[in-house]
Formats: structure tokens, C-alpha cells, sequence
């Protein structure tokens, strides 16, 4: 075997080496993504007058009534949270947060440029979770092993 056979055999082997971070970075993009929706969900329980003026005069839910889209929106956002951190229905989960992401952008029209791609970094992040995230180290994997072996 030549050095350049040895060379290439060498870099497709160490070209692997990444994915033994995966699990790490799942775990970071759950928490980063968890403390982004918990922490609003959070404002929005701890001022419910404010949240209920915010979503009758300021956000256009489209065919929710105000009450109704505010009480949606703060138990999606504290609850799905919830469920990603320890990766329990984890691609429900990002599923959701990703819908809650897409109607915020939709009902708020006000929402400048910065906030626009602060809305579209968060979509890309939860479907790569969605999409992407094998979830190693979370609640499913180990339920799915329990109930693969029984």
C-alpha cells in the first residue's frame, strides 16, 4: 500500500471521528432550544394580563381567538420545552416548537430583521432535532431499547 492509498485510507477513518460528538451536540441544541421557548413561556405565565393584551392588540393569531392562542402558545412553549430537554417525544416535540416558531413569525407583523432571522436560526436548529437527530442520549432511545428487547 502506497503513502497516498495509506493517506486517504487514514483521513475517510478520521472523517468519522465528528460523529462521535453528536450525541453532545443534540443534547446542546435541545438545551439551547429548551431555554429559548421555557424562558418565553415563562414571561408569558408571569404576566398573563400583558400576554392576553400582547395577543389580542399586537400578535394576529389567524383564527384563534386572542384567550385562546395565548394559553396555547405559553403550554406549548413551557411544556414542549419540557419534553425536549429530556428528550421525551423528541421529534414531537421540535415538531411543535417549530409550529409555535412559524405562527409567531406569521402574527406578528412589527417583527424587524434581526428577529426575523432569529426566528429562521431557531427553525433550522429544531429541524435538525426533527430531522436530523438520532437523540442517542434522550428518554426515547432509552425507552425504545426497553421496549425492543422485550
Amino acid at each position: 500500500m502506497g503513502v497516498l492509498s495509506r493517506i486517504v485510507k487514514f483521513y475517510f477513518a478520521a472523517s468519522h471521528w465528528p460523529e462521535y460528538l453528536a450525541p453532545i451536540f443534540d443534547i446542546g441544541l435541545r438545551l439551547y432550544l429548551a431555554n429559548v421557548f421555557f424562558k418565553s413561556g415563562l414571561t408569558k405565565i408571569q404576566s398573563w394580563d400583558s400576554t392576553l393584551f400582547l395577543f389580542s392588540d399586537v400578535y394576529h393569531v389567524p383564527l384563534l381567538p386572542p384567550e385562546v392562542a395565548a394559553t396555547m402558545a405559553a403550554s406549548a412553549e413551557l411544556g414542549l420545552s419540557t419534553l425536549l430537554v429530556f428528550g421525551l417525544l423528541g421529534r414531537f416535540a421540535a415538531a411543535g416548537l417549530s409550529i409555535l416558531n412559524v405562527v409567531a413569525v406569521i402574527s406578528y407583523a412589527d417583527l424587524s430583521d434581526a428577529g426575523i432571522n432569529q426566528h429562521m436560526s431557531w427553525g433550522i436548529l429544531l429541524g435538525v432535532l426533527l430531522i436530523l437527530s438520532r437523540g442517542q442520549w434522550s428518554l426515547d432511545e432509552w425507552l425504545e431499547k426497553r421496549l425492543n428487547r422485550s
